[in-house]
């Protein structure tokens, strides 16, 4: 999700709305009080179906997002989109499946000419995934295709921009099956690290953040062989750092990356773990893990797969995928 100035929270929804047998999925508005709004309900034709990951802003007040399906009707592979503060839709980029990739499941980033960045998880010439840009006028360049299984393959979460560089991560392939952390600049692709669940090491990374010069990031599984059950790590010129490895009632399986707060401390979901239904956990900068919140599977919801944003006073808002008042998932909030 997003926050804007006035505290309203924008996010999508994969299923449910008008569109399709199921539903196609939204993009909602939560205002303050707790109002929702749909703001587009998705088809599932050519203006795409099934959005999976949450949203950008820009200073108009346009969101931008990807749906895994619908766009191209010869491939259903997914689209690149904007939506305006009036709800019109516009699909910048229909994926076709082929070089230029396909089932973008990750979000997006926008630099300050306007051009989006993201991954499809397949797609590419050997159809293992890619690292895509649309510009402003809806022109795709695919900046680097996955090659291999020791390249990396399946990136499932975004990018992050550093400088002029990207950096991400594949959720299996490498040289140890793990998964992978990646650079990619100008001069190339560079693998950072190769995740192989020895020694504490987790496997099948999410996404990515960067603070004083190092990244942050969680692992779904991997962590040490009693539990399997995720791990929160360091990336620095050093080399890699487990930070904590869930054990089950801590967390379990982290399907998200991380935000920080001010002074530095992690904050994340796990999709399961807690009392069963999944966690809101902090992590301090002495790597100290605290659980905040344990879901209980009723009006609270249970299985928070996305991760966190945080706002100004150090409040937190997430979202669960299942259960709620009407078992569709909720939007939660956690006073700081």
């Amino acid at each position: 999700m997003i926050i804007d100035s006035k505290g309203n929270l924008f996010g999508t929804t994969e299923d449910g709305g008008k569109g399709c047998v199921i539903g196609c999925g939204v993009v909602f508005r939560v205002d303050p009080s707790g109002r929702e709004t749909v703001a587009y309900s998705f088809s599932g034709g050519s203006d795409g179906g099934h959005p999976e990951a949450g949203l950008i802003g820009d200073a108009h007040g346009n969101v931008y997002g990807t749906t895994v399906n619908g766009g191209d009707p010869a491939c259903d592979c997914g689209t690149v989109f904007m939506l305006d503060r009036e709800g019109n839709e516009t699909v910048l980029h229909a994926f076709i499946g082929g070089n230029d990739g396909a089932v973008p499941l990750a979000g997006l980033i926008r630099d300050s000419m306007g051009n989006l960045y993201g991954t499809t998880f397949y797609g590419g010439p050997s159809n293992n995934g890619t690292v895509f840009r649309v510009n402003p006028s809806g022109k795709e360049t695919v900046l680097y295709a996955f090659k291999d299984f020791e390249d990396g393959w399946n990136p499932f979460a975004g990018v992050i921009a550093v400088g002029n560089a990207l950096f991400g991560t594949t959720y299996g392939g490498g040289i140890h099956g793990g998964g992978t952390v990646f650079k990619l600049a100008a001069n190339g692709k560079t693998i950072l690290h190769n995740f192989d669940g020895i020694n504490n090491d987790g496997t099948s990374p999410k996404g990515l953040l960067v603070y004083k010069g190092a990244l942050y990031g969680t692992t779904t599984s991997g962590g040490g062989f009693t539990c399997n059950c995720g791990t929160i790590y360091r990336l620095d010129t050093s080399g890699e750092t487990i930070l904590h490895s869930f054990t089950g009632p801590d967390g379990t399986n982290p399907e998200a990356g991380l935000v920080r707060d001010e002074a530095g401390n992690c904050y994340g979901t796990t999709l399961e773990g807690g009392t069963g239904f999944g966690t809101i956990f902090e992590l301090d900068t002495e790597g100290n893990e605290t659980v905040l919140y344990s879901f209980t599977g009723g009006a609270d919801g249970a299985l928070p797969r996305a991760g966190l944003i945080i706002d100004k006073a150090g409040n937190l808002y997430g979202t669960t995928s299942i259960f709620g008042s009407h078992n569709g998932g909720t939007v939660f909030k956690l006073t700081r």
